[in-house]
């Protein structure tokens, strides 16, 4: 029989191969085997895993989070050693709520994206700034992409004369094709010239990179659209919540189950088309944007009473 770090070793390469990325499971279930191997601890019982659960410096939250990457390893373990204990589901429960996502108005949008063309052009800045961030908002809010999805874009994904991108490396692995529209494909070759313009020689092959023309750091990029969020009103002076670039995809999405309503199409058999198109891995995941607009549970209850409210 091997030690929990071989096991754990080979827990990891398993859910790699089938597409899940194990970043912060694989880093916290290291700490987890280290926290055992200090026990001296030959297998996982519950009491050693909620002990290492529950850290005082963290949230209730977390500790469902850390003992859920536990469970997962230990039915892996199981099959290879009886003594392993699973932790029940019942052990350290906690309910995750999502955050209530901000439905941007088309106004809120093109204010967002004027403002990114006035950032500052000079030194520590570029020209090429205002440009970067402009494209890369507009592209979130018309193709309802993630923003590592986006950030992760390489010049090879753009097929700008079939106006396809390619999104690669998505969750779980999958990659998919997403179609944009024609003003789309115009906004971004012209930022691409731009983009060749201003370097004038080969930098980094993502699409949307720094002024050293490396890829954009995540942070940064945050901090940008707070400060243009801040300039535009949807976020205060100071406020540590406010809309955020993930709800540009639930625009996206709900935007899109709109139109279909309007237009007396069946939403529910359109439903995997919008699930695929958006990356989901399972519907279900889309079924979430239903709820998510006053104006799409009324186009639903709308459609509901004209099919069944003749029936008696």
């Amino acid at each position: 029989m091997n030690s929990l770090r071989e096991g754990l070793r080979e827990y990891l390469d398993l859910r790699r191969s089938l597409g899940f990325k194990m970043r912060e499971a694989g880093r916290l279930l290291l700490q987890f085997i280290d926290f055992m191997e200090a026990r001296q601890a030959e297998y996982i019982c519950n009491g050693l895993a909620v002990e290492w659960s529950q850290r005082p410096s963290v949230q209730p939250a977390e500790w469902a989070r850390r003992l859920c990457f536990v469970r997962g390893f230990a039915r892996y373990r199981s099959a290879t050693d009886s003594r392993t204990e699973i932790p029940p589901v019942s052990l350290l429960p906690h309910r995750s709520t999502r955050a209530r996502p901000h439905l941007y108005t088309e106004q809120e949008v093109i204010n967002l994206m004027d403002a990114a063309l006035k950032l500052p052009v000079t030194w520590p800045s570029t020209p090429l700034r205002p440009w970067v961030f402009y494209c890369l908002i507009g592209l979130l809010s018309v193709t309802g992409m993630r923003i590592g999805e986006a950030m992760s874009l390489e010049l090879d994904d753009v097929d700008i004369d079939n106006a396809i991108l390619t999104i690669r490396g998505a969750k779980q692995g999958r990659s998919r094709l997403v179609p944009i529209h024609a003003t789309t494909c115009a906004v971004l070759a012209e930022y691409l010239r731009r983009r060749e313009q201003f370097f004038g020689h080969p930098v980094s092959s993502y699409v949307f990179v720094s002024g050293r023309g490396t890829r954009l750091d995540m942070g940064r990029v945050h901090r940008v659209f707070y400060a243009l969020s801040r300039a535009t009103g949807l976020r205060a002076e100071g406020a540590s919540k406010g809309p955020r670039l993930h709800d540009f995809r639930h625009r996206f999405a709900v935007e899109v189950l709109t139109r279909w309503y309007r237009s007396g199409e069946d939403a529910w058999r359109l439903l995997p088309l919008l699930s695929t198109y958006l990356g989901h891995v399972y519907v279900v995941g889309t079924y979430w944007y239903l709820s998510g607009s006053p104006e799409l549970m009324a186009q639903a209850m709308a459609r509901f009473e004209r099919r069944w409210g003749g029936s008696s």
